[in-house]
């Protein structure tokens, strides 16, 4: 894709260090744009292209909400990930000290509440919507699909409302001086649309949810059918020119 002039970017919810890790694996660029959009870095260089980090008193409330009900409290940070709670990850950096000291001199890109309980993650996001200055920008798809029976793990980010992936790629392409029309996203799930909507093209995995689906100009095959790959390859055989 390089001999094209076209860059590959990872652009996940995950953090810095989980996007990293992915476009390094798949052979994509040396620029990831993480935590749903918060943040672009550069790992080569080493270098932030831009952050947009959470407020600290919208940390901490959620710190609270998090430690009242007994569930997993994560924030990306530029750094690392901060947990309460320690499980099998041990990337992950164990909160040693009181969150208002630790924000102090901490930037959070995202937060994230995690636990076994379906229920309590259920009823913390719909507080949390209610919240003014953050939103939700990722959650477990059976906490918006009735349909989708809860995992082991139900999750929901929660990320500055300035923050989603279009204002990541946003941001982006203004460091690069890319026009966004020359861009094409690809995503599967509601926190995509946001992409959708800033890039001149967009492409839907066929496992998306038909809401999804609708926002997008083209639709591919399915994760588990290398849907990401087949767009790819027909990009490259017509050497850059999208042809539905």
């Amino acid at each position: 894709m390089c001999g094209l002039g076209i860059l590959v970017v990872i652009c996940s919810g995950r953090p810095k260090k989980s996007a990293i890790q992915i476009s390094q694996e798949v052979g994509a660029s040396n620029y990831v744009i993480s935590s749903n959009g918060a943040a672009g870095y550069d790992y080569k260089k080493e270098e932030f292209l831009f952050s947009n980090k959470m407020k600290k008193e919208d940390c901490i409330k959620i710190y609270e909400m998090a430690k009242e009900n007994d569930v997993k409290f994560i924030m990306n940070t530029k750094q690392t990930r901060v947990v309460t709670k320690i499980d099998d990850n041990f990337s992950d950096t164990l909160l040693s000290e009181p969150i208002e000291q630790f924000l102090e001199k901490t930037e959070v890109m995202q937060c994230i509440l995690q636990d076994k309980d379906f229920e309590k993650i259920r009823e913390l996001k719909n507080k949390i919507t209610h919240m003014e200055g953050i939103e939700i920008k990722n959650q477990s798809k059976s906490l918006t699909n009735p349909v989708v029976k809860p995992t082991d793990i139900t999750y929901c980010d929660v990320a500055d409302e300035l923050t989603s992936k279009g204002y990541g790629v946003e941001q982006f392409c203004k460091k690069l001086n890319i026009d966004t029309k020359d861009a094409i996203s690809i995503g599967d799930d509601y926190n995509d649309v946001t992409m959708f909507n800033v890039t001149g093209y967009s492409v839907a995995m066929g496992n998306a949810n038909e809401e999804v689906k609708a926002c997008a100009k083209e639709v591919t095959e399915t994760n588990n059918e290398d849907g990401v790959a087949v767009f790819l390859e027909k990009l490259v055989r017509n050497k850059g020119e999208l042809k539905c």
